[in-house]
């Protein structure tokens, strides 16, 4: 190998800084250690990297092009680089997981409690993510199970639907509309409205409702997260309508939750990579999360 696993490190911190000495910091060596890689490095390869100029480093256009490559690289690098030190640590492993950001306000994070207060020697490691993003996450063996509020469909996931749900929506709690059992999208057209923006798949399915009932979209606010709606509706800003998951459980200080009278039903989904067999904390995790469903829509 020409271009040695520690040229690579030195080269990529000073990208990251922009200077030897930069790079010298947050490697926690010394300034010329890293002038000795780079210089090696160049030698070896053939390849000026940087162009000096009193002091001065300027990538060349072939360094641009080695870092574009070294990035995803290390990154994966340093993640096997943790797994290992995870190992030593706690001989359990991890839980790898990612969801739609709505359902880390309310629905998750007890089914998480749970798992973490019954395997206490398991790090878990979520986020959110959006829906677009779930394929790669997976594919990429960043996450080992996604949790998804809508439908995915791709060739290399395999998706198992396990509860269903409604959009909703959620009002002030002194709101007039809040006195009725179910409120319709014909009423809420002529409130200020809060919805989310129609290019993402939320807004899409709302969009697509007031269509189908002849009601005009005319939102006064575009957002893109649940928990933007809730905040502004607490705060009287408007009325929404949101996933019920994101308003299950606990809810929202403020806000008064209520069916819609056209329909607007929801599927959640579990999706794993079709190459990658779940591991016993995921299958673990999955039973919790069943459980948790029977549990509140029983």
């Amino acid at each position: 190998m020409r271009f040695k696993l520690r040229q690579m490190e030195a080269f990529r911190a000073v990208m990251l800084t922009g200077s030897m000495n930069g790079a010298a910091r947050l490697l926690f060596v010394s300034q010329p250690a890293v002038s000795r890689l780079i210089g090696h490095a160049e030698q070896t390869l053939g390849l000026q990297l940087f162009e000096r100029d009193k002091g001065k480093l300027t990538p060349t256009s072939e360094a641009q092009r080695l870092f574009q490559e070294i990035g995803p690289w290390f990154d994966e690098a340093l993640r096997i680089d943790e797994l290992a030190r995870d190992l030593a640590a706690r001989p359990e492993g991890a839980l790898n997981l990612c969801s739609s950001p709505s359902l880390a306000l309310n629905f998750l994070p007890p089914v998480l409690a749970r798992y973490l207060n019954e395997h206490p020697d398991v790090r878990v490691k979520y986020h959110t993510t959006l829906l677009s993003d779930m394929a790669h996450e997976l594919l990429g063996r960043k996450v080992e199970l996604a949790i998804s509020v809508l439908p995915i469909d791709h060739p290399n996931l395999v998706v198992e639907p396990f509860a269903s749900g409604q959009m909703v929506c959620i009002l002030p709690l002194d709101h007039p509309l809040a006195a009725q059992e179910a409120v319709g999208l014909e009423e809420l057209a002529r409130e200020r409205l809060v919805l989310y923006h129609r290019n993402i798949p939320f807004g899409q399915l709302v969009a697509a409702a007031f269509q189908r009932a002849g009601v005009p979209w005319r939102p006064a606010v575009d957002i893109v997260r649940a928990e933007l709606a809730c905040a502004l509706v607490g705060s009287g800003a408007g009325v929404a309508i949101v996933d019920e998951f994101s308003v299950g459980g606990k809810g929202w200080p403020g806000v008064v939750v209520r069916p819609l009278r056209q329909s607007i039903p929801l599927a959640l989904s579990l999706v794993r990579s079709r190459f990658e067999r779940p591991s016993r904390h995921v299958q673990r995790f999955v039973r919790m999360l069943k459980a948790h469903v029977q549990q509140v829509k029983g």
